[in-house]
């Protein structure tokens, strides 16, 4: 049984009068906890009011699939008034880290005793407050950083095709480069005809600008590519499948061919093919080339943009064009949204910038974009609108996902809300946003939702 002097060794219990505590221990159903038991699991229903008297026990949360530890109570200790008080599920999980004794007060009565003493009532709130703070200090870490993975994530996906890409051309022009070298040594010790020498110059110059500007279509190169095998094995030509592709990527005629390598027929095999085969390595050299290049540029504007995202090269608060954010973030999440999610944009060119804390309104976009692709289950569209509003610039995040019930929509940016499963969600995402927007930037954030349709809109202040 819970004794009076186990009470009063807690600031709480010392508010209240001798005949309160005695009949708080009357009440007390006593627990005990052998080490490594569940007291409760995140996501459970409340229980009602702990006095840890024995022992030490374990708070945990899960995020991402693991169980984080975020506290301990070490007796003399209470807990449980936050669930007590607002009738929501346990937010954490509670274990024994050794043998443990503890004493619950049911709802009612712990509710009662709130009632009836002011002091008690104070220091209740006061320990609420705190621990309320120390958990969305942690779960604040945890979404920083789980916003880190989901950049991080979405830009070694990004990188990785261009980096491979840049690795492959390297990698093939090498040795292409040295077998181009073998060519032009024997070519040089024959009996050069400086004009003929020119012809052939002149159709690889050419084929590199069609190479560069990418002048054929698809099927245009396709019947240039058939026509040209065809031409190369009346030639006679060895492995004139693999010669083909690179010449007519190049925009070369198989009447051009003929003619360049007419003066040349009777010149012993080597010779005769190596115009041919100097000209297709050529373009595949030309080719590899232009693709290293324009992967290399694609790795530049990835970390552009991401630069842009996070404003590293910036102050706090810059003028920023909201439609760069926007494009950054989309940049970022491009790999999630090539999977099966088409992106309409309704931009106003025309919006004046505006002076915002520009990385945190990228996070914004990023939370709301995320959430956006979850509800659709990553298929849908995804709509990003702006427009003038008076005074304001006003930015509208659609997605065809299943939207939400009434409920769901009044609730949504409350603290802890969330209706993810237990551990893929902390509720403070869009606690977040709306914290940005209204209390950083002056701004206003709602949202409308109907089957097929959610809308965030969200209205920042030009001026």
């Amino acid at each position: 049984m819970l004794c009076i002097h186990e009470l009063l060794t807690l600031e709480l219990f010392q508010k209240l009068p001798e005949e309160r505590l005695q009949w708080v221990c009357d009440r007390a159903q006593e627990i005990r906890l052998p080490a490594g038991a569940t007291l409760v699991e995140e996501g459970a229903a409340s229980r009602g009011f702990l006095v840890v008297t024995e022992g030490v026990l374990a708070m945990t949360r899960r995020s991402e699939g693991i169980e984080m530890p975020i506290g301990q109570h070490a007796a003399p200790a209470f807990f449980g008034e936050i669930n007590v008080l607002t009738d929501e599920p346990v937010a954490v999980t509670v274990r024994a880290l050794n043998d443990c004794r503890l004493h619950e007060i049911n709802a009612d009565d712990f509710r009662q005793l709130l009632h009836e003493c002011r002091d008690f009532e104070r220091t209740v709130f006061q320990t609420v407050a705190k621990r309320l703070r120390g958990l969305e200090s942690f779960i604040r870490g945890r979404e920083k950083m789980a916003a880190l993975g989901t950049l991080s994530a979405g830009l070694a996906h990004e990188l990785n095709n261009p980096a491979s890409a840049i690795v492959r051309s390297l990698k093939d022009v090498v040795p292409a480069l040295a077998e181009l070298q073998r060519m032009n040594l024997i070519y040089g010790q024959q009996n050069v005809d400086e004009a003929h020498t020119q012809e052939w110059l002149k159709v690889r110059d050419q084929g590199y600008e069609t190479i560069v500007n990418q002048s054929l279509g698809a099927l245009e190169q396709s019947d240039r590519e058939d026509e040209l095998l065809d031409w190369l094995e009346d030639y006679g030509v060895q492995d004139a499948w693999k010669l083909a592709p690179p010449l007519a990527m190049a925009g070369v005629e198989a009447a051009t061919l003929e003619r360049l390598v007419d003066r040349w027929r009777n010149y012993t095999t080597e010779l005769r093919d190596m115009g041919i085969r100097w000209l297709a390595l050529s373009f595949d050299v030309m080719s590899l080339i232009h693709s290293g290049q324009r992967a290399a540029e694609r790795i530049g504007e990835l970390v552009r943009s991401m630069k842009s995202y996070s404003h590293l090269d910036q102050g706090v608060q810059q003028t920023i064009d909201v439609h760069d954010g926007l494009e950054d973030t989309l940049r970022i999440f491009s790999y999630r949204l090539k999977q099966g999610i088409e992106v309409q944009r309704e931009y106003d060119r025309q919006l004046p910038h505006i002076s915002a804390y520009g990385s945190e309104l990228n996070q914004v976009w990023t939370n709301l974009i995320d959430n956006a692709i979850d509800a659709m289950n990553g298929k849908g569209i995804l709509t990003l609108a702006t427009k003038r509003d008076g005074d304001h610039i006003c930015v509208k995040i659609t997605d065809s996902g299943s939207g939400m019930s009434p409920e769901i929509q009044s609730r949504i940016f409350e603290p802890f809300y969330t209706t993810k499963p237990v551990g893929q969600g902390s509720g403070l995402g869009l606690d977040i946003v709306r914290r940005i927007v209204e209390n950083r930037h002056r701004g206003a954030i709602a949202v409308n939702s109907q089957p097929g349709k959610t809308t965030f809109v969200i209205r920042l202040p030009i001026a």
